[in-house]
């Protein structure tokens, strides 16, 4: 799923994140995922028609729907799936799979509303794609049972390696990048719910990083310093809800580093190069985007 990084793919909006920092002030949690591979290709096409009035369109889309994908196992082998023979599923890591899944799983939202689970759970239901959230009020059991029963008529499974509940008040949770969760406040110690960039989504963006400024990058300086100010923009673009200082702090200073051992690297400067490029220099002559300086909204010199 896609985390907020710039690319091709489509990412949920921050009032999706919002709605679940609200929500998880609710006490208990249903955190699960669908499994698209088992969306049926029928059904999906039926409700794109219900949208899409261009046939053409729609004959694209069928087309695509049969294309194989090649991925890696569990072992890092290579496998192919998907193809003509296969009547369901769309393909993981495509550009428009997220936009396939919303317009299926809109069959589930609208059951949810029409059955009017909101106030028969005391619930909020928050998604993107294939990932769900069901917050309520001690009743997760509840609407896990129906939340099965509903994708068996969908033909849909539920992916249970992602599927759990938890207490909101005391348990933290992953979401759209995000933790959601119990938070201490530094300076007096108190607590409160809130979200936070996970861990992943910063290991993330420190992979991005890395392939940015790797060791076989042999582009002049300006191109390499603008492709990672467009990723560490499009990065902060997205996470900039919630608790942020602790992320934005991880990210500048793998940023830092990283800049100081590739430009090292580059013009061959002995030792670890903390002279020739102190961070007052990585931030400000040479313009690489300092992520703290964009949280308090202070004007730098970083180049687009």
């Amino acid at each position: 799923m896609a985390t907020g990084l710039a690319g091709a793919q489509s990412t949920p909006s921050n009032k999706s994140t919002r709605d679940s920092a609200k929500a998880s002030r609710m006490s208990s949690t249903l955190i699960f995922r669908v499994t698209c591979d088992s969306i049926p290709h029928g059904e999906l096409l039926a409700e794109l028609e219900k949208r899409v009035s261009d046939v053409h369109v729609i004959r694209l889309i069928r087309q695509w729907l049969k294309v194989q994908v090649e991925d890696r196992d569990e072992r890092g082998k290579r496998r192919l799936q998907g193809g003509q023979g296969h009547s369901r599923g769309t393909p993981q890591g495509g550009v428009i799979s997220p936009v396939l899944a919303n317009v299926y799983m809109n069959r589930f939202l609208r059951a949810w509303r029409t059955e009017g689970k909101g106030d028969a759970l005391q619930a909020l239901l928050v998604n993107y794609a294939d990932d769900f959230v069901i917050l309520s009020r001690g009743r997760a059991a509840e609407a896990l049972l129906w939340a099965r029963d509903v994708m068996i008529d969908l033909g849909l499974t539920l992916n249970e390696r992602k599927t759990r509940r938890c207490q909101a008040r005391s348990e933290s949770f992953d979401f759209l990048g995000y933790t959601f969760g119990t938070l201490v406040y530094r300076k007096d110690g108190h607590t409160y719910l809130g979200a936070q960039p996970s861990k992943k989504a910063v290991a993330r963006a420190k992979e991005h990083v890395r392939g940015i400024l790797g060791s076989g990058v042999v582009a002049p300086w300006p191109q390499v310093r603008n492709r990672l100010n467009r990723t560490l923009r499009g990065w902060c673009g997205y996470f900039q809800h919630g608790t942020r200082t602790f992320a934005y702090r991880a990210v500048d200073n793998y940023v830092q580093t990283a800049v100081r051992d590739f430009l090292q690297r580059r013009h061959k400067v002995p030792g670890r190069g903390t002279r020739r490029f102190p961070d007052s220099k990585i931030f400000g002559e040479l313009g690489v985007l300092r992520l703290r300086h964009e949280q308090l909204g202070r004007r730098v010199h970083a180049c687009v």
